[in-house]
């Protein structure tokens, strides 16, 4: 038989979610600190923070045509690991192949001028202490997050991947599970997201407060030097259900 003439036995999505599970069954027992993406039910992400990372990505052409690959390949069980740490994503994607694929997205640091951005636009929009203590951002601060271009959310010239299969294409399936998978991530842990961006969050929200507070005792006509420890902060916030935030 000619090999252009071979084509792969297709596979139901039960089969492909079976040999993922098998394969993590299997990895686990020597790696048991893997944390694979399980995606319940039809949607990828369910949270704003999830479904606005899979959004920004499909706003841009360059991803627009390429990224669709990997919707399957996660809502079957594919990525097997998935790992954020500053600026970098490490996962393992089962492919076609029995071994599964290394994939590394590396994320590029806040420009610093955007970094000023959100400090000073975090210091006109959030009105509630409350909100914040509740574990939400303020609807309003969806745009400093998701304009094209600006936002906060990358553009595809701040991110790099790469993949160990064989695939030519500039983003294949793997990588594109991997990225649909990060949204999937931030479902559980929005803070995940800042962490991605190398962006310094307990420093974000301790600005932000102090800044409040401030503002709230000018108004009073009160004077204060009071200011938030690091340790204050990651009291104040460390119980927070982050998994359960919705902003849409």
């Amino acid at each position: 038989m000619n090999y252009y003439d071979y084509y792969p036995r297709y596979k139901s999505a039960a089969e492909k979610k079976q040999k993922a599970k098998k394969q993590l069954e299997k990895l686990k027992k020597k790696n048991p600190d893997l944390a694979p993406v399980i995606v319940k039910g039809r949607a990828i992400a369910t949270t704003w923070w999830g479904k606005a990372w899979n959004k920004n990505l499909e706003m841009y052409a360059d991803y627009s045509n390429r990224i669709g690959r990997g919707r399957s390949y996660v809502r079957h069980g594919a990525v097997l690991d998935l790992k954020l740490e500053k600026g970098l994503a490490r996962a393992l994607v089962q492919g076609s192949r029995s071994k599964p694929y290394q994939v590394e997205i590396k994320i590029s640091p806040l420009a610093p001028d955007k970094w000023e951005r959100i400090l000073s636009l975090c210091k006109h929009k959030i009105n509630s202490l409350a909100e914040l203590v509740d574990g939400k951002f303020p609807r309003e601060l969806a745009e400093l997050f998701t304009a094209e271009g600006e936002g906060l959310f990358p553009a595809p010239e701040e991110i790099d991947f790469s993949c160990s299969c064989p695939d030519w294409a500039d983003m294949c399936k793997h990588v594109s599970a991997a990225l649909y998978g990060i949204g999937a991530r931030f479902d559980e842990d929005p803070t995940l997201f800042f962490k991605l961006r190398n962006i310094e969050f307990d420093k974000l929200l301790k600005k932000t407060i102090e800044q409040k507070m401030q503002s709230l005792l000018k108004n009073a006509g009160k004077k204060s030097s009071r200011v938030l420890d690091d340790d204050d902060v990651a009291a104040l916030f460390g119980d927070l259900t982050w998994g359960k935030t919705d902003l849409t």
